[in-house]
């Protein structure tokens, strides 16, 4: 099988609601996506494994058998485990009446995290959907079913989690995180981050730890260096300033760390990015 495709859809012959790309991803240890919004809606649901999905100030660790809902133009984060990394499916659909579904649903940008139990069905689903990928217009029939179906599994036995039952309940934490997002293009410390909550660097350390499994430090380069690969993948930016622009004080010690994490140079991965991209690629992981 597979580890990882994305069917984009480029043309949509349906108003009320219409599919824009779906996927499969078995993801590697701390892979993540964002910060970052959304143009339309998008549904993921997990086969196996863990992560947490980050929404506003409200952090969830999620599992198997678990899914987690993006809105437009809503800012989320999200990363899979260090030990057990998830593997999940997505839907991404967009359309004059998708609010009004996505509402019967009960998912919203208060209730995104959801539990199914229906995975079977709805990986089976998913690879269908892959197979019709000519978009010619049987295949776009085909995939507009596949659509409502995949909403009509959902219906049967969908649960929402509370909101209020959320792993980052630690005030903290928080706190903390929302100083990271907001502040990680300056040349933040760790030492500064534990100022802004009233907290010692070690006691800081340890809730990291505790509800989100790594560090402060390693929080805070992972919400650079993902910014870095959104600045080198869609802008012609120098490498000097997307370091600049990810709080890093010049291009030698972002290009350091870029290559720790990523395994390959700031450059190379630019050029890496724009092989490997076509126009119509919707990859959403």
């Amino acid at each position: 099988m597979e580890t990882s495709w994305t069917l984009p859809v480029p043309k949509h012959k349906f108003s009320d609601l219409y599919l824009c790309f779906c996927g499969y991803e078995a993801c590697q240890p701390f892979h993540s996506y964002g910060p970052a919004v959304r143009p339309n809606y998008v549904i993921h649901y997990i086969i196996s494994g863990k992560g947490t999905f980050t929404i506003g100030n409200r952090t969830y660790r999620l599992t198997a058998g678990q899914g987690f809902f993006l809105m437009p133009n809503v800012r989320t984060y999200y990363e899979a485990d260090a030990d057990d990394p998830w593997t999940y499916l997505w839907i991404g659909f967009d359309g004059e009446k998708a609010a009004s579904y996505v509402q019967e649903l009960g998912l919203s940008e208060e209730h995104p995290v959801y539990q199914c139990s229906f995975s079977g069905e709805l990986q089976s689903l998913l690879f269908q959907m892959q197979k019709h990928n000519t978009y010619d217009t049987s295949d776009q029939y085909l995939l507009e079913g596949c659509l409502y179906q995949f909403f009509s599994i959902l219906s049967r036995e969908i649960t929402l989690a509370d909101p209020s039952a959320r792993e980052s309940g630690n005030l903290y934490v928080e706190k903390a995180v929302e100083f990271i997002r907001n502040n990680y293009s300056n040349e933040i410390l760790v030492s500064d981050i534990a100022r802004y909550v009233c907290i010692n660097r070690s006691y800081l350390y340890t809730l990291f730890q505790k509800y989100l499994h790594t560090s402060p430090q390693d929080y805070l380069s992972s919400c650079r260096i993902t910014r870095a690969l959104e600045l080198l993948s869609y802008t012609d930016l120098s490498i000097e300033t997307v370091a600049f622009s990810c709080g890093y004080r010049n291009a030698e010690v972002f290009t350091k760390a870029f290559r720790q994490k990523q395994g390959m140079t700031p450059s190379a991965y630019r050029k890496k990015f724009r092989l490997d991209t076509t126009p119509d690629s919707a990859h959403v992981p």
